[in-house]
């Protein structure tokens, strides 16, 4: 079982919405569906999980773009200006799925005018032997400082980065990632776990999410186990 793995297959929900005969806004909802022999009852959970997720974001999140883009419509049909067509867009990546772990990450971005839009990211790193969630801490078992070491390895990887000309971040960015620095914030992959910022926590909206790799080694993070 050490290299357990589960299927995987994307789900969609497209919508293409319309007021007063012009499409005003666009969503399409990717999400996983997983197919697995073994730990039958935690993928069913998953599955569920997901779906509904998928299916709240629709309700909510699009019908509220929905509203905001019939108002943009609105005064922008009545000032002269050009009618943007508003977007809303999820999309899932998994990035470890071995070793009874399962972690990944979505993305929503939204776009409701203006230069560009916003992507935010969420993630979950699920044990699915034990069938639970995992925390940051639990890649730490032996280090109560792993957030200190965490934050000081992001510093040094960015002022590598700053050096070698390749990288861009706000002026006080060791500040910012003190400050913006979440554990749930983070996904496996198969050289390490990942931490990553929000767009302008600690760099300008050019650099995207800044993600970090922390390599996993005996003293943490150690890599997840059947």
């Amino acid at each position: 079982m050490e290299n357990y793995h589960v299927l995987v297959k994307q789900k969609q929900i497209q919508q293409d919405m319309s007021y007063k005969n012009h499409i005003i806004l666009k969503s399409t909802i990717n999400y996983p569906r997983f197919v697995s022999g073994i730990f039958y009852n935690m993928i069913s959970k998953l599955n569920n999980l997901y779906r509904t997720q998928a299916l709240m974001y629709q309700k909510n999140n699009v019908m509220n773009l929905y509203q905001m883009a019939m108002a943009e419509y609105e005064y922008s049909v009545a000032h002269g200006y050009p009618v943007r067509e508003f977007e809303a867009y999820v999309n899932y990546e998994v990035t470890f799925n071995q070793d009874c772990a399962l972690s990944l990450y979505f993305e929503q971005y939204e776009y409701s005018g203006g230069a560009h839009g916003l992507t935010v990211r969420n993630s979950d790193t699920w044990d699915l032997k034990r069938s639970r969630r995992m925390d940051l801490s639990d890649f730490y078992p032996n280090n109560s400082d792993y957030k200190d070491e965490i934050i000081q390895n992001i510093i040094t990887q960015i002022e590598t980065q700053i050096a070698a000309g390749s990288g861009m971040y706000f002026e006080n960015y060791k500040q910012l990632v003190i400050d913006t620095f979440k554990p749930n914030n983070f996904f496996l992959t198969p050289e390490g776990v990942a931490i990553y910022f929000q767009q302008y926590d600690i760099a300008p909206y050019a650099s995207g999410l800044p993600t970090f790799i922390i390599p996993y080694n005996s003293i943490g993070p150690v890599q997840p186990s059947c």
